[in-house]
């Protein structure tokens, strides 16, 4: 596993299944096209670029170009970094016939082809081995955030003070809480909400 401090931006789920197994780190898809239009979508990737910095990762073929295009063009190049896979012909497992270009796209890739792409964008310099405490699923349950009465409308609460989009999974939840704010920024906003009760 690599631990990366910079979020990763990609087309799909079957991507982040796939870099899951060899990523510790943020991973955001666009739902291919979707991201066109989800404004709310567009401006986590803004805010995360403006943070940390972020990595995008999309298909070879010019679906994956019109959507890498689409995100160069409202973030400064010096918050991006490119990864890009080689163009291998070839068709997903799941897949009943290749794509109309027939190029495998992230899902499709062997996992050392996507580390020699990592390690081609410079991308293995930036992993981290940060020691701090992290937020968990623990967490946000014995706060009240999961798994209680009145979970969603606090949780809902949180994500408005913190600017963060109200539908995030659980999942996706921890991640972008600890890619914006500390374990203690966290406790101390759970609390405000609390007070607020």
């Amino acid at each position: 596993m690599i631990k990366l401090n910079k979020p990763i931006i990609v087309e799909g789920k079957y991507d982040i299944i796939k870099l899951s197994n060899m990523i510790d780190g943020l991973i955001i898809k666009t739902d291919g096209f979707g991201i066109f239009k989800d404004k709310e979508k567009q401006k986590l990737i803004r805010r995360l670029a403006g943070e940390t910095g972020i990595i995008v990762l999309t298909d070879s073929d010019s679906a994956g170009f019109l959507i890498r295009n689409f995100l160069t063009s409202s973030i400064p190049t010096d918050k991006i970094t490119h990864v890009y896979t080689p163009d291998i012909f070839g068709k997903e497992k799941r897949k009943t016939e290749a794509g109309k270009e027939g190029k495998l796209g992230v899902e499709g890739m062997k996992e050392e082809i996507l580390l020699e792409a990592f390690r081609k964008a410079g991308v293995v310099g930036e992993i981290t081995e940060e020691k701090r405490r992290l937020i968990t699923n623990i967490d946000l349950y014995e706060y009240g955030l999961s798994g209680r009465p009145n979970s969603q409308a606090k949780r809902k609460e949180l994500l408005k003070r913190l600017a963060l989009p109200e539908r995030l999974s659980t999942s996706s939840l921890v991640k972008i809480l600890n890619t914006f704010v500390t374990y203690e920024e966290f406790i101390n906003c759970v609390k405000e909400i609390e007070q607020c009760e």
